[in-house]
């Protein structure tokens, strides 16, 4: 609060100065005016003052009218803001801005003065406009003007060689801010652009060398430090295409984000950021239609289970956003649920927010939930989800994921929840491992019931979230952090990944389009290497893959797949009002069977049953369980990837030929 208060104290004094200075110089190009008219020559300045033709002089005019002019001209200079704006990042705007009160405000002196049967030479008032507009200008852009002149005489000397790719509006405001900051010591070298026309011009002095096939040459030869990523009006796929060449230099990469980050008017330089994995990801992030998400969460009281996990807690953030009457948060973990209840506190003070410790195998503390709060939306997100962990102890993944589903869900139709938004996963289809085959049938349980019950129940299934609590990223970093070796499973296996907040807007987004047993699915665009993505973590820590830090393939880990799938064939798709959401078509079952084998695979699994996987095997036909134990071929695995790969490059093809 100090720093606050001392802060603003500065900014008056500032303000304070600046206007004295304006009185002065006012004053000052008054008399230098007329000076100036006068040829420069101090007899015929001061014969002006005693003029016969005009008893009162023009040096007495000045006198007469000094207190006038000083006045109206800060009048005006005030209420062209001129002493509220960060003179340190001003631009044409600004000089324009001054032009004007300049040009007004000797308007006015030229009326005041011929209105008042007083007189001076007309080629005065030009003059006075000159020296008044370069008086004011300079004073403002003085900082700039120093900070420019040292940047020269200092030209390289221990700064970091920068490149800036991108010569729009955005690297112009990068390179002119970089130029003038003083914590950022960069010597930009060049500026890359792929637009012909802007190539061999100049942007605050720095040339355009060429497009994006100059990176390497011009990194060697100006021995670049750090590259400045200024595109945030760009595609993700075109950013991603620069950043891979840009990995090659070795030098520190910086991404400046969209382009709503900073047209606020706020510094471009403090938006910039590390390159983030993400940016490395390539596709375009999901487009939700926000006014149907508040439309259905708004006033509502909403339950989030497992609201303390990675997707629980961004859906907590999300929706907390959106005005709900009540949040409650459901969690069996105190320390994730403390975490979020104080965040969202300090975020949104006026949340009626309610934190409730409790597991969803507790078929009384479930009940009792509802009985009190009767929650209108519910979003299912607690299960076990670690794929080794699940296959060592398959009896807990079907008690807490499929029975905690099933006592969530049957709640929720005793209570009158009007909708009910199931956590899915890519590994629910065609599964190869039990927390997979658990979550297919928490998808069965979901359409079962929504054909017997008035709440609208529905699945939203997706791929590997990005960050989220024992994905693969964090194990990546942290074995980067400890020097390696970074650990594949297997050098051909790959993933569909999208980031946490992407996860939940679908989630959020599903809640709207549902009308019941639906399963929501999302283009997630192309696969991921997951080889190629830990080299690129290594190569974003700063280290050489294989050199630096090295990589070990472990084989692939039990239930573990080579490719995830998001869809059944025998599902098909429907497409929603967003193009990157689509509606897997129901499978049809006998629901009568299937609620009865439940009951039993209850029994089952809480007697502790050794044989849970054979059983879960036949209660799921798609499971495949049983060929995880059988040798596979090289050759047949080999022809399944290149045979997704062409499917997923054949429906990339279909999406562009669409979109032309």
């Amino acid at each position: 609060m100090r720093k606050y208060i001392e802060s603003g104290k500065m900014s008056l004094i500032y303000r304070f100065l600046l206007l004295i200075w304006d009185a002065v110089c006012i004053n000052l190009c008054s008399y230098a005016a007329l000076f100036i008219r006068y040829e420069l020559k101090w007899d015929k300045f001061i014969k002006s003052g005693m003029s016969i033709d005009y008893p009162h002089g023009y040096i007495t005019t000045l006198q007469e009218m000094m207190i006038v002019n000083t006045l109206l001209t800060l009048i005006v200079f005030t209420l062209f803001r001129l002493y509220n704006s960060l003179w340190r990042y001003a631009s044409l705007s600004e000089v324009i801005n001054i032009a004007l009160a300049c040009g007004i405000s000797t308007v006015i002196h030229f009326l005041t003065v011929f209105g008042t049967y007083r007189r001076l030479p007309r080629s005065y008032f030009f003059i006075y406009f000159m020296l008044l507009f370069f008086m004011t200008l300079t004073v403002r852009f003085s900082y700039r003007i120093i900070r420019f002149l040292y940047n020269e005489n200092v030209h390289g000397v221990g700064m970091r060689n920068t490149m800036v790719i991108g010569g729009g509006e955005a690297g112009n405001m990068v390179i002119n801010e970089l130029k003038m900051s003083k914590k950022l010591d960069s010597n930009i070298c060049c500026v890359i652009d792929d637009n012909k026309s802007k190539q061999n011009t100049f942007i605050n002095g720095i040339k355009v060398i060429g497009g994006r096939d100059k990176i390497l040459d011009a990194a060697s030869h100006y021995e670049i430090n750090e590259i400045i990523v200024a595109m945030p009006s760009a595609s993700k796929k075109e950013v991603k295409e620069i950043l891979e060449i840009c990995q090659q230099t070795g030098a520190d990469l910086k991404i400046l984000p969209g382009v709503y980050q900073f047209v606020n008017g706020e510094a471009a330089v403090e938006k910039l950021r590390p390159v983030q994995i993400e940016d490395l990801l390539g596709r375009e992030p999901v487009k939700t239609d926000l006014d149907s998400i508040t439309g259905y969460v708004k006033d509502k009281v909403v339950l989030v289970t497992g609201g303390g996990g990675s997707i629980g807690s961004e859906l907590c953030r999300q929706i907390a956003a959106n005005q709900p009457k009540m949040l409650i948060i459901f969690d069996i973990y105190e320390n994730n649920a403390y975490d979020i209840q104080q965040e969202l506190r300090r975020h949104y003070p006026y949340l009626h927010l309610e934190v409730l410790i409790g597991s969803v195998r507790n078929t009384s503390r479930v009940d009792r939930v509802f009985a009190t709060y009767h929650p209108d939306i519910v979003y299912h997100a607690a299960a076990h989800k670690h794929v080794p962990l699940m296959e060592d102890s398959p009896n807990e993944a079907i008690k807490n994921n499929v029975f905690g589903t099933y006592k969530v869900a049957l709640a929720a139709d005793k209570y009158g929840t009007s909708k009910f938004v199931l956590i899915s996963t890519d590994k629910a289809v065609n599964p190869t491992n039990i927390m997979g085959a658990s979550k297919r049938i928490c998808e069965m349980i979901v359409q079962g019931l929504s054909r017997q019950s008035s709440t609208e129940f529905v699945a939203v299934r997706f791929g590997n979230v990005l960050g989220s609590n024992g994905s693969v990223i964090p194990l990546f970093k942290k074995q980067i952090e400890e020097g390696g070796p970074v650990t594949v499973t297997d050098k051909r296996i790959i993933r569909y990944f999208m980031t946490i907040p992407e996860a939940v807007s679908l989630v959020l987004q599903a809640g709207a389009f549902a009308k019941g047993g639906e399963i929501f699915v999302l283009d997630m665009g192309e696969p991921v290497k997951i080889d190629d993505l830990a080299r690129n973590l290594i190569k974003l820590s700063g280290y050489v893959p294989d050199e630096d830090i090295k990589i070990v393939y472990s084989g692939l880990r039990p239930g573990e797949k080579l490719y995830e799938e998001i869809l059944m064939d025998e599902e098909g798709l429907t497409q929603t009002e967003n193009e990157l959401i689509h509606i897997g078509k129901p499978l049809e079952f006998d629901e009568n069977e299937f609620f009865d084998r439940l009951q039993i695979l209850y029994e089952e699994a809480y007697s502790e049953v050794p044989n849970m996987k054979e059983i879960i095997a036949d209660m799921v036909p798609t499971y495949q369980y049983r060929r995880n134990n059988e040798k596979k071929d090289k050759k047949v695995i080999d022809k399944k990837l290149s045979s997704f790969y062409e499917n997923s490059r054949k429906s990339e093809g279909k999406k562009r030929d669409g979109n032309d």
